[in-house]
């Protein structure tokens, strides 16, 4: 057990205040000059049912959660909706306790409320609290939390015990508390936090345990923020107005923000019947001549197909948000996968003629999210961020320098009524508005907005001609085909135009012998495996990549060579991201082997490092995980 840093978890029911207490108390460490990082479980079933969130907190920056951890705050299942042993579901009650010891650190600290908890209904726990040299604290919380008025105070009154216990300053959590709670509430809160901690000064000797909260300072002022958070200020920085969508986890929680902020700054949130009304509308207002998104999970996005077809074929852009989790079909909703990848990439009628941006941590969610506009509206092209429930639900400190930056309003490539007058026009008057001869040879031709004069033009899901009259000319569907398709070249020369500001994040030494790549939310809890097989003595190097259509060539290709093998690491049983590769690159496959998992939880550090060691390395006898490897082609 060392102190260098912090893994709490707290576990309970839903309902029991557990993501607000977690929140809370993250921001309260950040603004210790902590680094934090959060990772939530919670069940899928609407009536509730066991939820932790785990918070994380380092003096140094913190990319992933860890490996197990070391203080559990077990508040027991209060909205249980059955108590009994024999319930198909077990004893929920008791669940936040005994279904959260096996990462328990040795050493670790047990806090449960014996209003709530018998510690005796769990088989061998005295016995393993010997065995792993816990230390067990029992306290009733519940009585408490009830003395002072209401019972979901207890979550607080577990901060308290959890700042007793590991030397916290009480002062960061007041005034936390003293910001975020009304009146009404505020004082009995604080008079349960400050009972507890006394409470615990009594009865025990809290010097005993090796758990403590590790200081720090941060150079710069922080923010704690989701990948949800930093996707939708990012969409409403680049000038997003209107959004339309339909609830579905994860994706749920942009849309709520988006929806909660675009009334104040003069735009329009449209909650509609289903997923495939929520992308028409944003395709129509992006007609009209707003930036527009929309968006949803796997499931919706199905939906999404056809209007995304749409969008392709009348060039009209569009953002799209799509927040995997586990499936197929309903599959685990509320557990991170990356099982989307294909389908985000090739959904629709005929060839894809979009962009796919795949971010790996929240600062790149915001980045992602506001490239997505820029290249849907300056290309007249769908983009698509595909990202996580981990990427969307975790949440880590982000310097608030790097929000710092202009908005952009505009609407990309459109033109002026004075600049229509000089556009083509059939003999009839018509706009060519699907010009192939663009005047940028980037396949880009300039739109129109309805109601301009002289813009007029047809918008129909057909093969078209440059004023929108359908056609199935073959020479013509060569031309406008060729000219959609140049958008992609022409954005991957963009976007490769400036190396300094490449979106694929690398870890490690130049020259390392070996490398690891990932894509999306894996990417720092592989930098963290990187870091450790570097401290073990290996070469190692990594590549997160976040450019999945159009695919960066070139950089992955100078990647691959640099090294000896490659780990590519990836939530999902089809080694999806690995097959783009292959397809995009047409060779390496006797380089690439894939590190894959897929029960619902995220990759931890050590996972990744034992999947190295025993794949690239050759290692026997390591600690065994629930990844599964795939060869190397040829091995």
């Amino acid at each position: 057990m060392t102190d260098d840093e912090l893994i709490w978890r707290i576990a309970g029911g839903s309902g029991d205040g557990i993501a607000s207490t977690s929140q809370n108390f993250a921001k309260a460490l950040m603004r210790s000059g902590l680094h934090v990082f959060t990772h939530r479980h919670y069940p899928s079933r609407i009536r509730g049912g066991h939820t932790y969130t785990e918070i994380r907190a380092r003096e140094e920056p913190t990319k992933s959660r860890g490996d197990g951890y070391n203080f559990l705050l077990a508040l027991g299942d209060s909205f249980a909706r059955n108590p009994q042993d024999n319930a198909y579901y077990g004893k929920e009650e008791i669940k936040p306790l005994s279904e959260n010891l096996d990462e328990l650190r040795e050493g670790g600290v047990i806090v449960y409320d014996s209003g709530l908890l018998d510690p005796s209904e769990i088989p061998n726990f005295d016995e393993r609290v010997e065995e792993n040299g816990w230390h067990v604290f029992d306290l009733d919380l519940r009585s408490l939390a009830r003395e002072h008025g209401r019972e979901v105070m207890r979550n607080t009154a577990g901060v308290g015990v959890t700042c007793a216990i590991t030397g916290f300053d009480l002062e960061y959590v007041e005034t936390l508390m003293r910001d975020a709670m009304k009146e009404s509430i505020l004082e009995p809160n604080l008079t349960v936090l400050e009972e507890a901690y006394e409470m615990v000064q009594e009865e025990y000797d809290v010097d005993a345990p090796d758990v403590s909260v590790p200081t720090g300072e941060h150079d710069e002022e922080q923010l704690l923020m989701s990948g949800s958070d930093a996707i939708a200020y990012g969409a409403i920085d680049e000038g997003c107005r209107f959004i339309a969508g339909y609830p579905m986890t994860p994706w749920t929680e942009v849309f709520t923000i988006m929806s909660q902020n675009l009334p104040e700054l003069g735009g329009i949130s449209e909650q509609v019947e289903d997923e495939i009304a929520a992308a028409a509308l944003a395709i129509g207002a992006s007609h009209a001549g707003v930036k527009a998104m929309s968006g949803s999970s796997g499931g919706g996005f199905a939906l999404m197909s056809e209007p995304l077809g749409l969008a392709e074929m009348t060039e009209t852009p569009v953002v799209l948000v799509e927040a995997m989790r586990a499936g197929p079909s309903t599959g685990m909703p509320t557990k991170p996968e990356q099982g989307d990848l294909e389908h985000v990439l090739y959904t629709s009628q005929g060839d894809s003629n979009r962009v796919v941006f795949a971010p790996g941590t929240v600062a790149e969610a915001y980045d992602a999210s506001r490239k997505a506009f820029h290249f849907a509206y300056e290309y007249q092209i769908p983009s698509i961020v595909v990202y996580d429930q981990k990427l969307g639900g975790e949440m880590v400190n982000v310097p608030k320098s790097h929000f710092d930056r202009d908005p952009n309003p505009t609407l990309g490539s459109t033109l002026t009524e004075a600049e229509l007058e000089d556009a083509p026009h059939s003999e009839d008057g018509k706009f060519s508005r699907f010009r192939h001869d663009t005047p940028e040879d980037n396949g880009v031709s300039p739109r129109s907005i309805p109601g301009q004069k002289g813009g007029r033009f047809l918008a129909t899901g057909n093969e078209h001609m440059p004023q929108g009259h359908i056609s199935e000319d073959p020479d013509n569907r060569v031309i406008q085909m060729d000219h959609r398709m140049q958008k992609l070249a022409s954005i991957r020369e963009e976007l490769d135009s400036d190396p300094e500001s490449s979106a694929q994040t690398y870890y490690g030494e130049d020259d390392a012998t070996y490398g690891i790549m990932t894509f999306g939310s894996q990417q720092g809890t592989v930098e963290e495996a990187v870091s450790r097989l570097n401290d073990d003595g290996h070469s190692v190097k990594s590549i997160g990549v976040t450019d999945m259509m159009p695919y960066p060539e070139q950089e992955v290709t100078e990647f691959i060579e640099s090294v000896d093998e490659v780990l590519v690491v990836e939530m999902n049983a089809s080694a999806q991201f690995r097959g783009l590769t292959q397809k995009e690159l047409g060779r390496f496959g006797d380089k690439l082997t894939s590190l894959l998992k897929y029960n619902g939880n995220p990759f931890e550090p050590a996972e990744v490092v034992d999947g190295f060691k025993e794949n690239i390395l050759g290692e026997e006898d390591l600690p065994q995980h629930q990844t599964t490897s795939v060869p190397a082609a040829g091995d």
